[in-house]
């Protein structure tokens, strides 16, 4: 018996692909945070003292794509063990649809905030 005849095999490869979205979804929300930090720090530093605006939102923008490429990777590395496993190891009604479709919507919603940040402040 092979390890992929073991359910827990595909489960813990689920868990895993959450855990990189989670990761993922962690790295966007931290960037958006950063790329935003820099209104804040407008309002708080006295005039007189000069402040790189451009540092924060490049700093955030990378932080947002590191994540959004966190959770496409995820996705396509689970949808790869899937196509290894034969029929017989997938669970009955079991569907891969929803955790590959979670990691790909939380990617290109990164790809779009990211995409975002950028265009308002230079567009």
């Amino acid at each position: 018996m092979s390890a992929l005849d073991d359910p827990r095999v595909l489960f813990a490869a689920e868990r895993t692909l959450l855990a990189w979205v989670r990761t993922g979804i962690t790295a966007i929300g931290l960037g958006f945070m950063v790329a935003k930090f820099d209104l804040f720090l407008r309002y708080v530093t006295p005039a007189h003292i000069p402040h790189a605006p451009f540092v924060a939102l490049a700093i955030g923008v990378a932080l947002v794509l590191t994540g959004a490429l966190l959770c496409l990777l995820a996705a396509r590395q689970f949808r790869r063990l899937m196509a290894t496993l034969k029929a017989t190891d997938i669970p009955a009604g079991y569907s891969a649809a929803l955790p590959i479709g979670t990691g790909l919507v939380f990617g290109v919603i990164g790809v779009v905030l990211a995409a975002y940040l950028a265009w308002e402040t230079f567009g």
